[in-house]
């Protein structure tokens, strides 16, 4: 599933390639929307910006189209001449030609007009985005004092912390050696401070790999240039203490971690 960095990467892209330009028609495959297709007909993209997950194209007139890549979505234009792939879910022509395309193949992504202040309140009930200054070591101690969850299923709750998925949060965990089982709201503010510093390291790091090489889920591994340390590398040794990195089961999802160096 596409995370912040990824999402990231598509928003910079989408910003630089298609600001300014005019939707002259919609079409909406999965599903069909007429009414939605009206809607944006005419309308200006102003600016791509991002919330959590969440590309959030402002148009004109104030309505924001909020589009969630889902598991395997990806958001792109397509040059004059080019016809969306197969299993492309929408698309908006462009006035000069080019088209941008949801494409998704899993159907798990989600469009939605929403007006000024849908977006607003989209805004409030999602949590602080961590590659912002309102993101601080202060602020994750005091979200974390208030949580007994598992640190990991914390930093993976998109209200307390908007962005951060299974990847990251693993990454990060590692990083400041506290083990994804620990309760949050347990850990010493030594610790969160830690962790509030890989968390904004990996970030930087997965950001700037995902604006480099990211094409689209299926189509870029993070791995490739990103350098994992334990996710989905169960049983192979860690690249820190060379014990073999393990895996548990949270909240239905896998968690990757290293037994040694993690406590």
């Amino acid at each position: 599933m596409p995370e912040l960095p990824e999402v990231e990467a598509v928003r910079r892209k989408l910003d630089r390639e298609v600001a300014k330009a005019v939707i002259v028609a919609a079409r909406l495959v999965r599903r069909p929307d007429r009414a939605l297709e009206a809607q944006l007909r005419g309308r200006r993209i102003e600016r791509v910006g991002r919330r959590g997950k969440n590309l959030l194209l402002e148009l004109s007139g104030g309505s924001v189209l909020r589009v969630h890549l889902g598991m395997t979505g990806n958001l792109y234009a397509l040059k004059q001449g080019r016809s969306p792939a197969a299993t492309a879910r929408a698309w908006l022509e462009l006035e000069d030609g080019r088209t941008l395309v949801l494409d998704d193949p899993r159907a798990l992504g989600r469009l939605e007009l929403l007006s000024a202040a849908e977006a607003g309140r989209l805004a409030c009930e999602l949590g602080v985005e961590p590659t912002t200054a309102e993101f601080t070591a202060n602020r994750l101690v005091e979200l974390a004092r208030g949580c007994r969850a598992p640190i990991k299923l914390f930093l993976t709750d998109q209200k307390r912390i908007s962005g951060l998925g299974n990847i990251y949060a693993a990454e990060a965990l590692f990083r400041a050696g506290i083990h994804p089982a620990r309760p949050a709201n347990r850990l010493s503010r030594r610790r969160l401070e830690r962790l509030y510093t890989a968390i904004v390291d990996v970030l930087q790091v997965a950001i700037q790999s995902a604006c480099n090489a990211y094409s689209g889920p299926g189509r870029f591994d993070a791995s490739e240039t990103f350098p994992l340390a334990v996710y989905r590398r169960a049983g192979l040794p860690c690249p820190r203490c060379r014990r073999r990195i393990g895996r548990i089961r949270q909240a239905g999802r896998s968690t990757y971690f290293c037994p040694g160096c993690q406590r």
